[in-house]
């Protein structure tokens, strides 16, 4: 389990010791994806049969260890961040090379890293290893974000480090040191710690410090940082949507809220109850925002906020089902978000094309890549045949089981106007007439790195559709 953390690190040494042999370098990239992913994939039949690995790397202090510990909603965000880091990189190889990047060994250096954090903050056993892993990756991702060396892409790592290192240190680390006190644990424990240590105003109180702290998760006003981070490469948006750092942030929501609280405490105290309203907020304002951008990019970060929303939704719903349908969309929107981002960077490498006004009718030329777009939003809405299907079905069952019928709402208007912002992109690529003196005969499709990633990632919005019985598994056991 520590080899699957540790491999993606050591690999950072020898990756930026080939920065003249960009074969070697991309070689060893894959290499180590494949090996990180095989050994996740490798712990999955046992925590399906309720084994519960550890390992502690060293003791902080008495009853305080930096400890590993895996169970079914950290699978699930391993999983998903191990093998997505695998197609991410044959992504980059094409991009990267087709757009002339510079500095590529330091991208895929800083890359190595930032999975390293993720998988660690994916194998936390308890609050302090998380914050620790949490605080690195957000370290180790700002020279992608700034990768461009321009005063706009510097702005953009101010600002995405301010806040994400502000509102951890500022509120996160508070609630650390807080339930530390009222406690005397940190560790991640089924039914939570603070039960007969923190209650009424004062626990909702701490679970806003723990909310909100969490800038990764793109709440509310904490959420500017990620519509700025996308003058990074293309690769880097992927990371940053899908990968690594927004599911970092939902994903440690959840845990606090299933393993430091507990969902029957978040309920008897009524802890989490205004801060839905935060969520659902969120949801409909970041997506009336998304409708307005016609940079590309833009209107698909704006709707990352969103999408991130419904997850944090069904940690605070603290139901059994809202946490499993939080749980099934970390994995959904990771492969659908993931997929779009993939399709509009092709755009960039092979039509040179940013802007949404730009795209009529450029599915003529690059049918797969638009064919790719359309399934990564249908799986984004919430319509079969795409996996969002399910973590939707269930945020809405855990929503009225928790009787808060207007989340149900919230979900239903999202959904509308994610039609309304997603869906005329692939329309007017397919059936619109392309712009007057537009020489679309010079235009084929992305390099043939970037068309495999598009199509793993596409197939797997399908495939998590008509297969979804093992994320199933895993979200359900998370708060059974």
């Amino acid at each position: 389990m520590g080899l699957a953390v540790l491999l993606p690190l050591l690999a950072a040494v020898p990756i930026g010791m080939t920065g003249k042999r960009p074969n070697l370098r991309e070689g060893i990239t894959l290499l180590t994806a494949v090996a990180v992913f095989w050994l996740i994939a490798g712990l999955l039949s046992g925590v399906l049969a309720g084994d519960r690995p550890e390992l502690v790397l060293v003791e902080l202090l008495p009853g305080l260890p930096l400890l590993f510990r895996l169970e079914p909603l950290g699978m699930i965000f391993a999983l998903v961040a191990s093998f997505l880091w695998l197609v991410t990189s044959i992504y980059s190889i094409g991009y990267m090379r087709s757009h002339h990047e510079e500095n590529q060994s330091r991208f895929y250096v800083c890359f190595s890293i930032a999975i390293a954090s993720a998988l660690g903050v994916a194998l936390a056993g308890n609050m302090m290893t998380l914050f620790f892993a949490y605080e690195v990756l957000s370290i180790s991702t700002y020279p992608l974000v700034t990768h461009a060396g321009t005063e706009e892409a510097k702005r953009a790592g101010r600002m995405y480090l301010g806040i994400l290192m502000g509102t951890s240190i500022g509120l996160q680390l508070l609630a650390i040191l807080w339930t530390w006190q009222a406690t005397g644990t940190l560790d991640f424990t089924d039914g939570g710690i603070l039960a007969g240590h923190v209650d009424g105003p004062m626990a909702a109180l701490l679970l806003a410090l723990y909310v909100f702290g969490i800038g990764k998760a793109a709440l509310m006003p904490f959420h500017r940082w990620l519509p700025a981070a996308m003058v990074a490469p293309t690769p880097v948006s992927a990371l940053l949507h899908a990968v690594a750092v927004v599911k970092s942030g939902v994903f440690a929501i959840l845990k606090v809220c299933v393993y430091i609280f507990g969902l029957d405490f978040i309920t008897e105290q009524s802890a989490s109850d205004w801060l839905l309203w935060f969520a659902g907020g969120t949801i409909i304002l970041s997506s009336l925002i998304a409708m307005t951008r016609d940079n590309l990019k833009a209107r698909l970060a704006y709707s990352t906020i969103s999408q991130l929303s419904y997850i944090v939704a069904g940690a605070l719903l603290a139901t059994s089902l809202a946490v499993t349908g939080g749980a099934m969309h970390i994995a959904m929107h990771a492969f659908g978000k993931i997929t779009l981002f993939f399709c509009a960077g092709a755009l960039l490498v092979a039509a040179h094309k940013t802007e949404i006004s730009e795209l009529d009718g450029i599915g003529r030329v690059m049918p797969l890549t638009m064919l790719a777009f359309l399934i990564g939003s249908l799986s984004i809405i919430g319509l079969p045949p795409a996996g969002g299907t399910w973590s939707k079905f269930y945020l809405a069952l855990g929503s009225l089981d928790a009787g808060k019928t207007w989340m149900v709402a919230v979900l239903m208007i999202s959904s509308v106007l994610n039609i309304a912002y997603l869906l005329p992109i692939p329309v007017r690529a397919f059936f619109g007439t392309p712009p007057e003196g537009s020489n679309y005969t010079s235009i084929s499709e992305a390099p043939l790195p970037c068309l495999i990633a598009i199509g793993v990632t596409s197939l797997g919005c399908l495939w998590l559709f008509f297969a979804p019985g093992t994320l199933y598994e895993l979200a359900r056991a998370i708060s059974p």
